[in-house]
């Protein structure tokens, strides 16, 4: 068995302002790496400036990140970035920003290199990396994954590269803002984590307990899920938490099937990431627990679910559905099928066959 995480993460209130001796700490000139608008609004972007104009750092901000960022635009970035003359990379919002902001202080750090770099095997390093998550779902600030959009071969796929951040910052007051539909894809990523980490090929005892505790967690999400109700700032700091711990926990195994099942209906029906992994969980569990009983078993106890038949509808009822032709069913089931990584994940072999099957639970099937 092993442990490693490197990232010194702290989450609490008032986070970055608590921390400011360790993100001043990470170097002289700081490119901010954002979205376009959401670190404005909810706060976060001012936070972290503050810190840096009080601490005499130089910065430069990149507000361009796309949800899904491609490799081109991580490539436009890390321009701009090596222009003015970066020591340190912060990223500061959602999953996109984040896992962009790695590939970016890759980049910045290697001025001859460009994105074809990403997917193939080199020694090199990145430029230290503050996080600061604004949701809570990707986990992205303890994990060394980054996912980009690569349109030469019309999917996402993680670097070839593994980038912890130094620090994380995480503070739940940047959700007080955010809307529910946000709030119920990104929990639902969270989820996914959690349980793809526990069921995942490699699983051992330590990414087991960040998963068991993440999921503990989770289940007291479950009626503010389903609800109207707004969200309070101790539910806020509870979902930055229950994301963060599925960090962890995916920092120890990856993810597995339904992220790999999610990635062709974002990038070609470009459903939310969060929603598309979690329209296949309960399928995949379902059979999963044709093998590991007991895993699933406790997975559903931990959340407070009876059965796997109400876990489903849950997800059902705060996701809705999904519409896939025939046709593309098909397509998605065998680019899966190639994803020999990915299908390496699953503790046994899962057939095109088990494939099927997941997308028919999965999805309302039309024809065109």
């Amino acid at each position: 068995m092993r442990f490693f995480d490197p990232t010194n993460t702290f989450i609490e209130k008032n986070c970055v302002q608590n921390h400011k001796k360790e993100l001043l700490a990470l170097g002289s000139k700081a490119f901010i790496v954002t979205g376009h608008s959401s670190s404005k609004k909810n706060g976060s972007l001012d936070d972290v400036t503050a810190i840096l104009e009080e601490g005499g750092i130089p910065y430069e901000i990149y507000n361009d990140i796309e949800e899904n960022p491609s490799v081109e635009t991580v490539e436009k970035a890390a321009a701009a970035g090596k222009e003015f003359g970066a020591d340190f990379v912060i990223g500061i919002g959602g999953g996109s920003p984040l896992d962009a902001s790695k590939a970016i202080a890759l980049l910045i750090a290697n001025p001859t290199e460009t994105g074809d770099c990403f997917y193939v095997a080199k020694d090199l390093k990145a430029l230290p990396i503050a996080a600061v998550p604004t949701t809570c779902g990707t986990g992205s600030e303890i994990t060394p994954v980054s996912v980009l959009t690569r349109h030469d071969i019309q999917t996402k796929q993680s670097i070839s590269y593994k980038l912890f951040p130094d620090l994380a910052l995480v503070d739940g007051k940047y959700l007080l803002g955010a809307g529910k539909n946000l709030l119920v894809n990104t929990c639902v990523d969270a989820l996914c984590h959690l349980t793809e980490s526990f069921i995942h090929a490699t699983s051992n005892v330590y990414n087991r307990m960040f998963s068991s505790y993440g999921l503990k967690l989770w289940r007291d999400l479950v009626p503010f899920l389903r609800s109207d109700e707004r969200l309070t700032e101790d539910m806020a700091q509870q979902c930055m938490m229950t994301s963060t711990i599925a960090g962890m926990a995916i920092a120890q195994t990856g993810t597995s099937i339904p992220h790999a099942l999610s990635y062709d209906v974002t990038y070609n029906k470009g459903v939310p990431h969060g929603k598309a992994c979690g329209i296949f969980l309960a399928a995949y569990l379902r059979r999963y627990e044709k093998e590991f009983p007991e895993d699933v078993k406790e997975i559903l106890s931990l959340l407070g679910f009876e059965d796997l038949d109400s876990f489903a509808a849950f997800l059902k009822e705060i996701l809705g559905t999904v519409s896939l032709s025939a046709e593309e069913v098909s397509t998605f089931t065998d680019r899966i099928l190639q994803n020999t990584k990915k299908l390496s994940t699953c503790p046994f072999i899962l057939t095109k066959e088990d494939i099927l099957a997941i997308y028919a639970q999965s999805v309302r099937q039309i024809q065109e």
